[in-house]
């Protein structure tokens, strides 16, 4: 990539991914990005638990009703979690560290999506975090905020078209509301 904003304009979700599997170097340096993400004080309260096997990934799969059948088909998932009791922005910090391993992966020529976690639930109703916590043998005082998928792109999605920018989201000084239609 030439470019930071180049980067960030093509990293869109990818939820199909080929069979090839990712090197052992391509995987440390996506686990690099994670432990050099910032955090709150320096408390570091993530933790990552990586997972390249295929029947696992496919339990995982299963952790929402929606929107999380993409980790079947992904070459490795990293479990995102964090130490509730190490930090009061543990779910701030835990997510600087995912977009920073998504943003890795881009640079790498990967693809790579977020599986939302926490405040979600199974098909039939059981809490994501609890399932992929007994899934995981994760201890209570970790709770997990996602799941990051990853993998050679089996789509080719166009970078982010910045005429969709929401201009009208930015306030400048203080929050003023967009003037209402004056003609209507």
């Amino acid at each position: 990539m030439d470019s930071f904003a180049t980067l960030i304009k093509n990293r869109r979700s990818t939820r199909k991914f080929t069979d090839r599997l990712l090197s052992p170097e391509q995987v440390e340096m996506i686990l690099k990005a994670a432990l050099m993400a910032p955090a709150s004080k320096r408390k570091n309260p993530w933790q990552f638990i990586v997972v390249e096997d295929k029947e696992m990934l496919k339990k995982l799969a299963g952790c929402k009703a929606a929107g999380s059948s993409f980790l079947e088909g992904c070459a490795l998932a990293v479990v995102v979690i964090a130490n509730v009791m190490e930090s009061d922005v543990w779910v701030e910090d835990a997510s600087i560290a995912s977009i920073y391993m998504q943003l890795q992966a881009e640079d790498l020529g990967l693809g790579s999506c977020w599986c939302q976690i926490r405040n979600r639930q199974t098909e039939d109703d059981t809490d994501a975090n609890t399932y992929v916590r007994d899934l995981l043998d994760i201890p209570y005082q970790l709770e997990v905020l996602s799941i990051i998928g990853f993998g050679y792109k089996d789509q080719e999605r166009k970078p982010f078209d910045e005429a969709h920018l929401q201009w009208e989201k930015i306030h400048l000084g203080t929050f003023k509301m967009p003037e209402e239609n004056k003609e209507a």
